[in-house]
């Protein structure tokens, strides 16, 4: 079978849709992904790519495909518009060529932000009538509204207009959290076309190397790993590693950058907090092993809006898979898969004061007690977010279109 896997994030970034394209190829599907020149996150051309440099390139038996692209810059409201709709645009043309040209059985869109990154997949679907599968990582508009502030009724329709559209065209709609059904059935008859598939912890976890983390302190280690940034709520846990000041065995220790982490340093400075709370850089998805072993607990947070309540962050099957404690502050299906996991504890989104009583807890207990909530979470993990179950899942659909 020959797929078009459209996402405007592929390799070398590091996104889900990297470990299908690969895992497809190794399983004797044809892929060609078709994405744009990598620049997330840093906002920049990768070192080695560029207009003229790298856009068509097969890895690991897949055909790479990139489009021009506006790069994100520093994630700015304008320029970050510019880098979505310029895929959009840019991909398109592309995509038209490939529908004429070239002959596909299935298109999959990898779904991240925002939903026009369907566009083109759309098109070789119009033209090449083959079945359109759409993995939902993010909710549209809800996102937009949500997390970018926006309140204007009529970008707001303009983009439940596009959502519609994709959902409609859609053989299939993959959903990565059970809490998207709402939204997408709100936008028409779409139920028989859900799909429960979830994240999976990263292959990379799974291989330990030997690298050099920085220096760590002793006492019990609470660690944050990923994107800092206003989605995970650093307000507030910021205020609970206030509350927790005077506790001197207990570290934060944050692992990632993003938007909000020169705000985090600067709160460090301010509230005196460099004893207790320590940010050790960004460093690269195959160190992470190394990073949560030092680790005590794993802290996963979301603020309080609707699109957040409805999604399972994809880091709690990376914690899971690292059999480490959770402790979170979120609502919704989050805290719900560590409850029914027994791998941790909870706190309600925008809770600082429930978040530092938890995270006291947990430094309190026997490490006989962590362990088996370790444990159980990463049984859990590969009960419900095994790779190769997905995997499987994903090559059943797309061989019924044979």
């Amino acid at each position: 079978m020959r797929i078009l896997l459209v996402s405007p994030h592929f390799y070398p970034e590091n996104f889900k849709c990297n470990q299908i394209a690969f895992e497809l190829a190794k399983r004797g599907y044809e892929v060609t992904v078709l994405s744009d020149i990598p620049n997330y996150p840093k906002g920049k051309f990768f070192d080695g790519y560029g207009i003229f440099k790298k856009r068509v390139e097969t890895v690991n038996g897949v055909k790479i495909i990139r489009s021009l692209v506006i790069p994100r810059g520093k994630g700015s409201g304008l320029r970050l518009a510019l880098n979505y709709l310029s895929f959009a645009f840019f991909a398109s043309f592309i995509a038209l060529y490939l529908a004429i040209f070239k002959k596909f059985d299935a298109v999959l869109v990898h779904e991240t932000s925002p939903i026009t990154v369907g566009i083109p997949a759309l098109l070789v679907k119009k033209i090449q009538r083959i079945p359109f599968y759409f993995w939902v990582l993010d909710l549209w508009p809800e996102s937009l509204e949500a997390a970018g502030g926006i309140k204007q009724k009529n970008i707001l329709g303009f983009f439940r207009y596009i959502a519609k559209l994709m959902y409609k065209n859609s053989d299939k709609i993959l959903i990565s959290s059970n809490g998207f059904k709402k939204s997408i059935k709100e936008k028409g008859d779409f139920e028989n076309k859900i799909v429960y598939f979830p994240n999976w912890a990263d292959k990379e976890l799974s291989q330990k190397i030997d690298y050099p983390t920085p220096y760590m302190p002793s006492g019990f280690k609470i660690m944050f790993a990923g994107n800092i940034g206003e989605a995970q709520d650093f307000d507030h846990i910021m205020e609970a590693a206030k509350l927790l000041k005077d506790e001197k065995q207990i570290h934060f220790i944050f692992v990632g950058d993003g938007r909000k982490r020169p705000w985090v340093q600067q709160n460090i400075n301010q509230y005196q907090l460099d004893q207790t709370v320590h940010w050790v850089g960004r460093h690269p998805l195959e160190s992470m092993p190394s990073f949560f072993e030092q680790a005590d607990a794993m802290l996963v947070s979301l603020k309080d809006n609707l699109v957040f309540n409805l999604t399972a962050p994809a880091k709690i099957q990376a914690y899971m898979h690292a059999k480490k404690p959770i402790i979170a502050m979120l609502n919704g299906e989050g805290g719900e898969i560590i409850e029914d996991a027994q791998c941790g504890f909870s706190t309600t989104a925008g809770n600082a004061k429930g978040l530092a009583e938890l995270i006291k807890k947990v430094s309190l207990m026997e490490k006989e007690q962590l362990d088996k909530l370790g444990a159980n979470g990463y049984s859990y993990c590969e009960q419900n977010f095994n790779f190769s179950k997905q995997m499987n899942i994903l090559c059943n659909i797309l061989d019924r279109t044979n």
